[in-house]
C-alpha cells in the first residue's frame, strides 16, 4: 500500500513544501493538495517547488475539475511539470464542488469531466485530442510522457464513470463497508466497459488522526478535529439525496441517513478543523470514515482497506496535529503495513 499527504494550499507556500517534504522522508510517496482558486493559493506553482526538493514524491491535485482552467491548459501544466521533474505528477480530478460553487458556477456534469478526462491524458502524453471542435496536440512532449487520471465519485453514475475512463479512483471516506461497494461497483463498470479492472489504481483519502491512547478523552478530541470531513462529504451526499432521493437502492443508506439534520454548508470553513456547519456529523460517521485512536488501531483498519483492494492511503492532515501525524505514520504505520502485506 502507497501512502499520501493532502493539504490545503494556506499560506505560507513554504509549509506546505516543508510538510511535504517531511512527508517523503517517513515513507509517503504521494504529495496531495485541494484545488479551489478563490479558497487557496494556486497548488500548481507550488508542486514545482515540492517536485525540485524532493526526490521521489509524486504530486497532484485531489482534486481538479474541468471548469476552472481550460483543458490544453491543465494538460500543458502538467507535461511542463513531468518535462521538468519527471513522470511525477497525477491529475486527480471531480466535478468542482467547492471550486466551481465558490465562484457562483455550477459542478460540471459527469459527462464533461468523462471527456476532460480523456481529453488532458492524451494532450499530456503528446497525443492529439479534440478540444471544443479543434483537433489540439503540443508538439513539445517528448515520448515517454505520462499522466495518470484519477477520478473522484461516490454516487452510481459517477462510479460507473470512473470504472469506464478512468486511471484511478479515489474515494473521500474509509468506511469499510463503503469502501467495499464502491469499489466493487468501479471495477464491475470497468469490466463492463472492457478494461482491465485490476488496472485501475484505488485510493482512499481520509482524515487520520494519531492519539496516545484509546482514552474517551483523546478519542473525543480526535473527533472533534477530523468532524469537518462528515460535512465536506455531506455535500457531496446532499446532492445524491437530491438526485436518488433518501430511500434509494442507488445510494447505500449507510452513506446517505447522517445527513439528515444538516442546515446547511459555509465554504469559507471548508475542509477545516472546527467548521461550525459541521455539528450534525455523528461521531459513528467520524468514526466510519476517519482513522482515529493510537497507531495500531490505524494499522488495522489499513490493513482491512488493502484486503478490500486499496492501493493508497491519503492522509488528510487538516488538524493540530499535521507533523505529528506525519512522523507518526513514518515511524509506526507505515512500516507495519508494509510488514502484513
Amino acid at each position: 500500500m502507497d501512502f499520501g499527504l493532502v493539504l490545503q494550499t494556506d499560506p505560507p507556500a513554504s509549509r506546505v513544501i516543508s510538510l511535504m517534504k517531511r512527508a517523503e522522508r517517513n515513507g509517503f510517496r504521494y504529495g496531495w493538495t485541494f484545488d479551489s482558486a478563490v479558497l487557496w493559493q494556486e497548488p500548481f506553482v507550488i508542486y514545482s517547488q515540492i517536485l525540485a526538493q524532493t526526490r521521489k514524491l509524486t504530486v497532484g491535485p485531489m482534486v481538479t475539475n474541468p471548469g476552472t482552467r481550460t483543458w490544453e491548459v491543465t494538460a500543458s501544466t502538467f507535461a511542463t511539470l513531468n518535462d521538468m521533474y519527471g513522470n511525477r505528477t497525477v491529475c486527480g480530478i471531480g466535478r468542482g464542488d467547492s471550486a466551481m460553487r465558490v465562484a457562483g458556477r455550477r459542478p460540471d456534469t459527469l459527462a464533461r469531466v468523462a471527456e476532460a478526462v480523456r481529453v488532458i491524458r492524451a494532450l499530456a502524453r503528446g497525443e492529439e485530442a479534440e478540444v471544443d471542435g479543434t483537433p489540439l496536440r503540443l508538439p513539445w512532449v517528448r515520448p515517454g510522457a505520462e499522466l495518470p487520471v484519477w477520478m473522484a465519485a461516490y454516487g452510481p453514475r459517477a462510479l460507473r464513470t470512473a470504472g469506464e475512463v478512468a486511471d484511478g479512483f479515489i474515494l473521500q471516506l474509509a468506511d469499510p463497508y463503503l469502501t467495499a461497494y464502491m469499489v466493487r461497483a468501479v471495477r464491475d463498470a470497468a469490466a463492463a466497459a472492457g478494461r482491465d479492472p485490476s488496472g485501475i489504481t484505488v485510493c482512499v483519502a481520509a482524515p487520520a488522526y494519531v492519539t496516545e491512547d484509546d482514552s474517551p478523552g483523546a478519542l473525543a478530541h480526535a473527533r472533534e478535529q477530523c468532524r469537518w470531513f462528515g460535512g465536506m462529504v455531506g455535500n457531496h451526499v446532499a446532492d445524491l439525496v437530491a438526485k436518488y432521493g433518501d430511500r434509494s437502492e442507488a445510494v447505500p443508506r449507510e452513506l446517505t441517513d447522517y445527513i439528515k439534520a444538516r442546515e446547511g454548508y459555509d465554504y469559507a470553513h471548508h475542509g477545516r478543523s472546527g467548521n461550525p456547519d459541521t455539528a450534525f456529523v455523528p461521531d459513528d460517521v467520524v468514526d466510519r470514515f476517519c482513522l482515529i485512536g493510537p497507531p495500531e488501531a490505524h494499522v488495522e483498519k489499513l490493513n482491512a482497506l488493502r484486503e478490500l483492494g486499496v492501493d493508497q492511503f491519503a492522509v488528510y492532515a487538516m488538524h493540530d496535529a499535521q507533523e505529528r501525524v506525519v512522523d507518526v505514520y513514518g515511524t509506526a504505520v507505515i512500516p507495519a503495513v508494509a510488514r502484513t502485506s
